[in-house]
């Protein structure tokens, strides 16, 4: 490993220390207005309702988990606050989500603004898409964050207009900034890159898995499980751990064994009973895939052009989960195609500018000589990838109790 691979691995160490996982935080709310009354439906995933509980770990009860939106959610005209007519009222939802509806009733139909303030303390990057219906039937779409908690519906300052392709592209920005599950990984790529060549092909490798995950999810022929597609992610950090181990030690067979041999645990434990929540499908095709992919990259000389298939697959499965949201969220047809496009280049900034400024930083950091041993630094910077990975991993598939 170079002076400035270590450098890099220095930086990785910081950041991983000093920012905590993501995965995009978002949930749904569909509004319409009749007149002066206006009836919202608030959809918000399992994973953003554990944030409400103590621990983090546990969905609150269900009457709590409807207060907390009903305090967070609201409607005013003539910025005064709209009576809450009926709800929150517990509706059915698809497995994973949980769904309330409320109804407000205003003194006025003039001014009418809609506002959410849901999760802002816990997450400040989250994200609810808003999809309304004025009382002409006419529909539109809105992202509701915090800098940004009410949309004024009615009157000379309506802001009825649809999110714009620059939303979406801040939107996939901030999505690689605060995001330290995918930076983790790039970052884990260009320790492992020694030329800019290498470098190339991991951007290349990520830029044509977003435009084929635009592809597919436009045309809707897939729209894998979400929980799927984050214990994936994670399992991606610990393979690119695990090859930096290996490519260290010059001996990938001990850490390819380690890793497909978890996997298979894993396996064996489903089969018993286990509260594991991937298929059996995925942890043995996951086993075997992390068993020959290690030992094939860790005797290859170059292994530049195998790395830009796994950051393509990477992408694949860290974009599909926001482009099945959009999706979800009935966008007109016409402009689902601008808006994905819009966050997929959104990401493609981030990730370069990650990418370059822990190079550029690296560089500033070599010229006041900071030099550090080298078995030391590779070991600890794969060693806290594998870590990270395998919590986060065994995080989103394995369930106690």
């Amino acid at each position: 490993m170079s002076r400035f691979s270590r450098v890099l691995c220095t930086l990785l160490l910081f950041i991983a220390g000093s920012t905590q996982a993501h995965t995009l935080s978002e949930s749904h709310s569909s509004w319409r207005v009749s007149g002066d009354s206006v009836r919202v439906e608030f959809i918000i995933p399992e994973l953003e309702a554990k944030r409400l509980s103590s621990n983090g770990t546990e969905v609150p009860a269900r009457s709590a988990l409807s207060a907390y939106i009903a305090a967070h959610v609201g409607v005013e005209a003539d910025a005064k606050a709209c009576d809450l007519l009926d709800g929150p009222r517990a509706l059915t939802a698809v497995p994973g989500f949980y769904r309330d509806e409320l109804t407000f009733k205003c003194r006025s139909s003039q001014h009418l603004a809609i506002r959410s303030s849901v999760l802002y303390e816990f997450v400040p990057s989250h994200t609810n898409f808003a999809r309304i219906e004025t009382n002409e039937g006419e529909l539109f779409e809105q992202l509701l964050t915090i800098d940004h908690q009410s949309v004024e519906l009615t009157g000379e300052h309506s802001e009825l207009q649809s999110a714009g392709l620059l939303e979406f592209i801040h939107m996939g920005i901030m999505h690689i900034f605060t995001g330290i599950d995918h930076m983790s990984f790039m970052l884990g790529l260009v320790l492992i890159s020694r030329r800019v060549r290498d470098l190339l092909f991991v951007v290349t490798g990520f830029t044509i898995g977003h435009s084929l995950t635009l592809a597919l999810a436009v045309t809707g022929i897939l729209r894998p499980d979400g929980q799927f597609i984050d214990a994936l992610v994670a399992l991606t950090i610990v393979l690119i751990g695990a090859e930096n181990i290996g490519d260290s030690t010059r001996n990938p067979l001990p850490v390819a064994l380690g890793l497909g041999g978890i996997l298979l645990a894993m396996t064996a434990a489903k089969l018993l009973g286990a509260n594991i929540t991937l298929p059996l499908t995925l942890l043995i095709g996951g086993g075997i895939f992390s068993f020959c992919y290690l030992l094939f990259t860790g005797h290859l000389r170059d292994a530049a052009r195998v790395r830009l298939l796994v950051t393509l697959v990477f992408g694949l499965i860290h974009g599909f989960g926001f482009a099945a949201d959009l999706l979800d969220m009935r966008l007109p047809p016409e402009r689902t195609a601008a808006l994905l496009f819009g966050f997929n280049i959104g990401v493609e900034i981030g990730q370069v500018t990650v990418v370059l400024g822990a190079l550029l930083l690296a560089r500033l950091l070599i010229k006041v000589r900071l030099a550090m041993p080298r078995p030391l630094f590779t070991d600890i910077a794969a060693a806290f990838l594998i870590g990270e990975g395998l919590y986060w991993f065994l995080g989103r598939t394995v369930t106690l109790g």
